[in-house]
């Protein structure tokens, strides 16, 4: 009997590539939606997988990657459009008889969060379990060790990591274990439909706590460099991030401060849906140190010192005129994660002492 064929959209992305491996590797047929024929396509195609080119806000390109297709993985691209993407997608996977959803979100989101990203992530979980005869497993993590993890290359090369957090801890995941917990969804749709999960990784850690786990990956000693925000955009900017996630950034930056990523953290989804313990920071530090790019090399070194000293000088994302040649809709009273109501009832938080001190000084200015 032939095992159910299964859409992974972002196939060629951080989990979508590693949903797909894991899929192809116990024998599932696999058709990966992917932008563009590239390397990371082709190696998909080398391992099996079936590849459709498409575009996820066109409702044509998503109906046909979903013809003949009984389950999905689905990460919603980010971007202004993202609610025309999952519009297409909730359209076409009722018209094509789509039995079972895993969709990747955000632990955040909320529908009066600043960061319009957030917001529409809120609208998508909603929006799926709303079509009928489909059912849905939301995978809700927080920033992935990934997010920390882009900045192996100053650390290794000159001992340095920037941090603008303030004192607050997050137990981030891997790409591999968000990615196996969404696997175990798709594959036993019976067990998991319905429920939302939230990956994290085993322990909470604060900055000195990663910045230890990354010397030790690369082998040298790494200090904590207090980063403000205006600088760490700046650096988003020159290593090419899109203007929509610098724009979300600004916000989630003080989303962590405040604590968000702490609140519930650290959960025991990765061990109890995939039966294996969620991996430990240092193990998947170790994996980008080992990547070429960090290694400690003479020219590695010179790349990263000469974008430490201009990143300073450079101009940095201009996110309020961003914003307004966008014409996004605004929240009227905009709340980041803990000031909302509506995201501490969904995701069964008390609100910290922390947050009760801000919204009692608040009430007092009022």
């Amino acid at each position: 009997m032939l095992k159910p064929r299964i859409l992974v959209t972002g196939a060629t992305g951080k989990t979508g590539s590693v949903v797909a491996a894991e899929l192809l590797h116990a024998g599932y047929r696999v058709r990966a939606l992917v932008h563009r024929q590239d390397a990371r396509s082709a190696q998909l195609r080398a391992k099996g997988a079936e590849i459709a080119l498409g575009d996820m806000s066109d409702a044509e390109h998503v109906a046909e990657a979903l013809d003949d297709v009984q389950r999905a993985y689905y990460c919603p691209p980010f971007g202004p459009d993202m609610i025309q993407g999952a519009v297409a997608f909730a359209v076409a996977a009722r018209e094509s008889g789509l039995e079972h959803v895993v969709g990747l979100t955000q632990w955040l989101s909320s529908p009066s969060h600043p960061a319009l990203m957030t917001r529409q992530h809120w609208l998508v979980d909603r929006l799926l379990p709303m079509t009928p005869g489909i059912t849905h497993t939301i995978v809700r993590p927080g920033f992935f060790a990934d997010s920390y993890l882009a900045l192996t290359g100053p650390a290794a090369q000159l001992g340095v990591f920037p941090w603008p957090y303030g004192d607050s801890r997050n137990a981030p995941p891997s790409n591999e274990d968000i990615a196996r917990v969404a696997v175990a969804a798709l594959i036993d749709p019976s067990r998991h439909g319905g429920k939302s999960y939230r990956p994290t990784g085993p322990a909470l850690l604060d900055a000195q706590d990663m910045a230890a786990a990354i010397g030790r990956a690369v082998g040298r000693s790494v200090r904590v460099v207090p980063t403000p925000a205006w600088l760490f955009l700046k650096g988003m900017r020159m290593d090419g991030f899109p203007a929509e996630e610098m724009s979300a950034m600004r916000y989630y930056i003080d989303d962590h401060k405040r604590g968000a990523f702490e609140a519930g953290a650290p959960t025991t989804d990765v061990l109890e849906v995939t039966g294996r313990p969620a991996e430990d920071f240092e193990t998947i530090a170790r994996r980008y140190a080992a990547r070429p790019r960090n290694r400690r090399t003479p020219g590695n070194r010179l790349r990263e010192l000469v974008e430490f000293l201009i990143t300073p000088l450079r101009p940095g994302p201009d996110l309020d005129r961003y914003d307004r040649e966008l014409r996004r809709p605004f929240p009227s009273a905009p709340q980041l994660a803990l000031d909302s109501e509506v995201w501490r009832r969904e995701h069964t938080i008390e609100p910290s002492a922390r947050t009760k001190r801000i919204a009692d000084a608040r009430e007092m200015l009022a």
